[in-house]
């Protein structure tokens, strides 16, 4: 196959350099006479025909048949160099079809159950939106929820082809159990990032920089117009639910009207870093200066029955402040948090995780106001003590939550607490 050296005018994506992994850098430039490839990989030996194969078949999906094309694999799989290869066609501008209306070749993995509205979310994994590296095997971390993030992670420069990364990514990799969800960019541009990764049918979609309803109103009603152009599910058979960012002090003081701007949202968070530096204060370890703000946005998401879930925790080497940070944030009230590394996944479960005293007691509780009700009694007790229904109502959500996550076997059915 003819091969040619591409100049530096031509449309590019992805990444190449000695620290580079699971990717490829493609630039494509207009051509004649067909696709001129030009490969540099390690695995050419055994794989390079495979990769020319997906660069041409990619190139022919998009409607490019003339071009003159650059590749330096660096041991990128097929739905990434597809990614990296639509991405530059179209910043080439060789693509004429807008972003999103053109499915992928990349076989999709098995069809995924909804996410339950209020499912566990103790843990949410950042992944940056532009390193496949830290996609493909995301799933063995144990995060409740993988964040694909297209945001703060992702230079300037490089968020146009993130977003087809991202849409491949949920399309082909197996995050297990896992949430899938997508922090997409602060409007307006977040509207474009949905109309390429929607398809894909995300668990969740992130907005930060929420300061009104009518940004989150905008999300969910672009999400329901995608639905429409592509034949998606209906928001009843799949919902695709929404998580709004606080990170002004606009944006938190209105934390209540953003919690109930769609039925799609099921849970309020913050980003410290932003609402500190529009304070104008220092974020500190011990988050005196978020206090008021972290209340304030448990009581609106609680009164809008929704979830209310913590900020990250930066200082990835102190586990001991991050177990701190996390049983305080929990005993105030929120459900979970984010995660920056891996290895602050398993700290976090276990600062939100009930003792086993906490889940003694929620045991006998709810017994004790089962044997009331079998017995007809409007009155629950334990012992020589009274419980109160919001007790009891506490009690089996803690008994409920501690089912979810492991603590206590069987299905429920034998304390009566579902």
């Amino acid at each position: 196959m003819t091969t040619t050296t591409v100049s530096a005018a031509a449309g590019a994506a992805g990444r190449e350099g000695a620290d580079v992994r699971s990717d490829l850098l493609v630039a494509v430039e207009p051509g004649a006479g067909g696709i001129a490839l030009e490969l540099t990989s390690k695995v050419a030996a055994l794989y390079g025909d495979a990769i020319r194969a997906t660069v041409e078949a990619t190139l022919h999906r998009l409607g490019v048949e003339h071009a003159r094309v650059r590749v330096n694999d660096q041991g990128a799989v097929p739905w990434v160099i597809e990614a990296r290869v639509e991405a530059a066609a179209r910043a080439a501008g060789l693509v004429a079809a807008r972003p999103g209306t053109e499915p992928g070749d990349v076989p999709a993995a098995p069809p995924r159950p909804a996410s339950p509205r209020d499912r566990l979310r103790r843990s949410r994994l950042y992944l940056p939106g532009g390193e496949p590296k830290f996609m493909l095997n995301a799933g063995l971390h144990g995060a409740d929820a993988v964040i694909l993030d297209l945001e703060d992670s992702v230079h300037p420069d490089a968020k146009p082809g993130a977003r087809y990364l991202v849409r491949n990514a949920l399309r082909a990799v197996d995050f297990g159990p896992a949430e899938r969800m997508v922090r997409i960019n602060q409007l307006p541009l977040g509207l474009d990032d949905l109309d390429v990764v929607i398809p894909e049918l995300p668990d969740l979609v992130l907005i930060p920089k929420v300061e009104n309803r009518a940004q989150v109103e905008a999300v969910a009603e672009r999400i329901d117009r995608l639905r429409g152009e592509h034949g998606l599910p209906g928001a009843d058979e799949r919902p695709v639910w929404l998580m709004p960012i606080l990170e002004s002090a606009l944006g938190v003081e209105r934390a209540f009207e953003i919690a109930t701007a769609s039925d799609a949202v099921v849970a309020l968070t913050i980003g410290l870093e932003d609402y500190t530096a529009d304070l104008g204060v220092v974020k500190t370890a011990g988050g005196d200066e978020s206090v008021w703000a972290r209340r304030r946005l448990v009581n609106a998401a609680r009164a809008a029955g929704i979830q209310a879930i913590d900020s990250v925790y930066g200082d990835v080497q102190d586990e001991d402040g991050l177990l701190a940070w996390g049983r305080a944030a929990h005993a105030m009230g929120f459900v979970g948090m984010g995660c920056v590394h891996p290895r602050q996944v398993r700290v976090i479960h276990r600062a939100f995780a009930p003792t086993s005293e906490q889940i003694e007691k929620a045991l006998r509780i709810v017994a004790a106001f089962r044997e009331a009700e079998a017995r007809g009694l409007g009155v629950v007790s334990l012992g020589s003590k009274m419980i109160d229904p919001p007790v009891v109502l506490r009690a089996r959500r803690l008994v409920e939550r501690a089912r979810e996550m492991g603590l206590v076997e069987g299905t429920g059915e034998e304390e009566g607490d579902r």
